[in-house]
C-alpha cells in the first residue's frame, strides 16, 4: 500500500462515500480471486487430486479470516514496534474501532481497510498450495497456514506496507504485493517442497492437467479480480493513480500472455491454452508491484519480460530436481522478482511517487532499494517456511502415505471424488451382462458391469 493519497490536514479529512463504496467492491473482487485460484489450480492437477486442490484454497478463507480478526490486523498494521511488527490493542478482535473512524490519512473507514487487507492475507497462503499438490495432509496444511500467516505473512506485510515498517521507510515500492504476496508465497513454496520432497512418479509418470477449461475459467476469474487487487491498493482514486494502475494491469497481462505464447511456439511448436493462462497470471504478478510507477509503455515491457522469463523458469524444476507441482515458483516467485526489480528501471517518477528508475534518469538508487526488498522477503520466507514444514513434518507428518498418494488424495482426505463417472448421464456408459439360465453363484460374480469411457 502506498503512502496517503491526500494532502489535507488530518482534521479536515472526511469520509468519502465514493471511495468507501469503491473499496468495498474491490474487496469483494479480491475475495473472488481465492475461488478463482482454486479453479485455476484444480484444473491443473490430475482428477484424483481435484477436490483437495480446491479445498487447500478454500480452507484459507476460513482460517485466515478468524486469525485476522483476532490478531492479524494488529500485527500487520498496528503501531510500529521496532520496524518489524505492528501491535495495537484496539485492533485485537477489531473490537475498539469506531464505525466511522477513518484509516490514517485516508477517506475510508478502518473497517474497510481491514477487510480489503484481509482478502490479501487470505489469498497469499492459498498461492503456496499449488506447489504442494497431490501429497500433503489436509490437517498439516491447515496447521501450516495458521503458523505461516502468523510468523511470516503478518510481519512481512508490516515491513512492506505498515507505517514504520523497515522496507516501507526505506522507500521500497510495492504497489499491491510483489514482495509481500508473490515473492513471499513463492519463496515459501520452495522452502516447503525442499522439506517434503517430490511426488511419487515425478519426471516418470504423466501429470497433465485434467481440465483445461477449468484452468481457463480460473485464470479469467483471477484476471477479473486482479483489477480490485491492484487498482484498489491506492485506497481511493482522488488523484487518478488507481486508474493508471487499472490500465497498466490490463496492458501488462496482455503483453505477458502474448510473450509466453510466442516463447511456446518457438520452443515447442504450439500455442497452448495452459500457456495462455499461465502467461496471463505471470503478467498479473509482475505488474502488481510496478503498475503504479510505470507508464503504459513501461507496463508492456514489464509484462513481456515477465511472460518470457516465467515461461523459461517453469522448466527449471526438471533440471534442478525440485517438484513445484503447479509452477508457483516459476510464475509467482520469478514474476514477483521481475516486477519488483523492473520498478528500478521503468519508474517514471510521475505517477505513484517521484522515484525514478534507471531509464528515466534516476540512477541505481531505486533499483538498489527494490533489490533489498526482494531478497529480504525471499530469504526470510524461504527459511522460516522450511523450518515450519520441518517441525510439522516431525510432529505429525506433512505427507500422506505413498499408497494414498497413488490411489488418490481426494478419497483419502475428503471421502469424495470430483466427478461421478458411473451415474446416469455421467461420462460413462454401462452395459450389464445377464447371467445364463440356471447360472448360480454370488450376484456380484454373475453380474458384471463394463464401463466404456465416453
Amino acid at each position: 500500500m502506498p503512502p496517503g493519497i491526500t494532502t489535507l490536514a488530518a482534521d479536515k479529512i472526511e469520509l468519502s462515500a465514493a471511495n468507501t463504496g469503491f473499496m468495498l467492491i474491490c474487496s469483494a473482487l479480491v475475495m473472488l480471486m481465492t475461488p478463482g485460484l482454486a479453479f485455476f489450480y484444480g484444473g491443473m492437477v490430475r482428477v484424483k487430486s481435484t477436490l483437495n486442490m480446491l479445498m487447500m484454497s478454500f480452507i484459507s478463507l476460513g482460517i485466515v479470516t478468524i486469525l485476522w480478526v483476532l490478531y492479524g490486523f494488529s500485527l500487520a498494521f498496528g503501531t510500529d514496534v521496532g520496524s518489524v511488527i505492528g501491535w495495537s490493542s484496539d485492533y485485537v478482535g477489531l473490537s475498539n474501532i469506531g464505525v466511522t473512524e477513518l484509516w490514517d490519512g485516508y477517506t475510508i473507514p478502518v473497517y474497510v481497510f481491514a477487510v480489503f487487507q484481509l482478502m490479501f492475507a487470505i489469498l497469499t497462503p492459498a498461492l503456496i498450495s499449488g506447489a504442494l499438490a497431490d501429497r500433503v495432509k489436509f490437517t498439516a496444511w491447515a496447521l501450516f497456514i495458521t503458523l505461516w500467516v502468523t510468523v511470516v505473512y503478518f510481519p512481512v506485510a508490516h515491513w512492506v506496507w505498515g507505517s514504520g515498517g523497515w522496507l516501507f521507510e526505506m522507500g521500497v515500492i510495492d504497489f499491491a504485493g510483489g514482495t509481500a504476496v508473490h515473492i513471499n508465497a513463492g519463496a515459501a513454496a520452495l522452502g516447503v517442497i525442499l522439506v517434503i520432497g517430490k511426488r511419487v512418479g515425478f519426471k516418470k509418470d504423466p501429470m497433465r492437467p485434467h481440465s483445461l477449461p477449468l484452468v481457463m475459467l480460473g485464470a479469467g476469474l483471477l484476471w477479473f479480480g486482479w483489477f480490485g487487487f491492484n487498482a484498489g491498493s491506492w485506497l481511493g482514486n482522488d488523484d487518478g493513480v488507481g486508474a493508471v494502475m487499472f490500465l497498466n494491469t490490463q496492458v501488462a497481462t496482455a503483453a505477458a500472455m502474448l510473450a509466453w505464447l510466442a516463447y511456446e511456439k518457438i520452443r515447442h511448436g504450439s500455442f497452448t491454452t495452459l500457456g495462455a493462462a499461465s502467461g496471463a497470471v505471470a503478467g498479473l504478478v509482475a505488474i502488481t508491484p510496478a503498475g503504479g510507477s510505470v507508464s503504459p509503455l513501461g507496463a508492456i515491457a514489464v509484462g513481456a519480460i515477465a511472460g518470457l522469463l516465467c515461461a523459461m523458469a517453469v522448466g527449471l524444476k526438471y533440471k534442478l530436481g525440485y517438484d513445484d507441482s503447479l509452477d508457483v515458483i516459476g510464475v509467482h516467485l520469478v514474476g514477483g522478482i521481475v516486477g519488483s526489480l523492473l520498478v528500478g528501471f521503468f519508474a517514471t517518477g510521475g505517477v505513484q511517487s517521484d522515484a525514478k528508475g534507471l531509464f528515466y534518469g534516476g540512477g541505481l538508487d531505486q533499483l538498489g532499494k527494490q533489490a533489498v526488498g526482494v531478497f529480504a522477503v525471499l530469504a526470510y520466507s524461504l527459511v522460516v517456511s522450511a523450518l515450519l514444514a520441518f517441525v510439522i513434518d516431525k510432529v505429525m507428518g506433512m505427507r500422506v502415505p505413498e499408497d494414498d498418494e497413488v490411489s488418490g488424495i481426494d478419497q483419502v482426505e475428503h471421502a469424495e471424488t470430483a466427478y461421478d463417472f458411473s451415474g446416469a448421464g455421467g461420462g460413462s456408459a454401462s452395459r450389464t451382462a445377464v447371467p445364463a439360465p440356471g447360472a448360480t453363484g454370488n450376484a456380484d460374480a454373475a453380474t458384471q458391469t463394463k464401463k466404456v469411457d465416453a
